[in-house]
């Protein structure tokens, strides 16, 4: 319900697991199998040998240093650069607003309602239910509109439908107060979603 990249996160998930398991069955084959640590042997001399004869053709004029060392760091940069924009757009939308509209009196001004009233309501009436081991509220802005993410973790005998239809129920009372009908996903925890599966509503 954020703005989390989800399908990159798990691309990216995706080729580092391949390149992890190729190198964990190239280190088996190599310890086990001695054609296999031959072959690498030849062929990690042969790619040592391009390197070192590439970084002499590329020195300097009059030094020993080669020009290929500032590609190097120029490339570590960009990567560097990349990390920190794909690590800063996880778990964007997050909001501190959820109503902003301009006072309806009359008097020049808006009036705004923050989130987190609605988290610390909402967290309020459902933090002393003994059916819930944890509840967790949240607001998020999905298309420029701010809606509600509400996760609880209901203990072992908890009929789903009932607990998402009370939380339903409580939604509908903070839309009244707030007098305002906003989006809502209730998803019943992670914990128990192999007994009872997981309710989601959106209105």
């Amino acid at each position: 319900m954020n703005n989390t990249p989800r399908v990159l996160n798990r691309i990216l998930l995706g080729i580092v697991g391949i390149v992890l398991l190729a190198i964990g069955v190239l280190l088996m084959l190599l310890v086990s199998v001695p054609a296999v640590a031959a072959w690498w042997h030849g062929w990690a001399g042969g790619v040592l040998s391009f390197w070192l004869d590439l970084f002499a053709r590329t020195q300097f004029p009059g030094r020993q240093e080669s020009w290929l060392w500032l590609v190097i760091c120029l490339v570590l940069v960009v990567v560097l650069g990349l990390m920190v924009a794909w690590v800063a757009q996880q778990g964007k939308g997050r909001t501190n607003l959820l109503v902003a509209e301009e006072d309806p009196g009359g008097v020049p001004g808006n009036v705004a309602i923050g989130g987190g009233v609605a988290e610390q309501a909402l967290r309020a009436a459902l933090a002393d239910r003994p059916d819930l081991t944890g509840v967790t509220v949240a607001a998020y802005a999905i298309r420029g509109e701010p809606a509600l993410k509400i996760r609880v973790e209901p203990r072992q005998g908890v009929a789903p439908h009932t607990l998402a239809a009370e939380i339903s129920a409580l939604v509908e009372a903070l839309d009244a107060v707030i007098g305002r009908r906003t989006p809502v996903l209730i998803r019943i925890g992670s914990g128990a979603r192999s007994r009872f599966g997981r309710a989601e509503r959106v209105h």
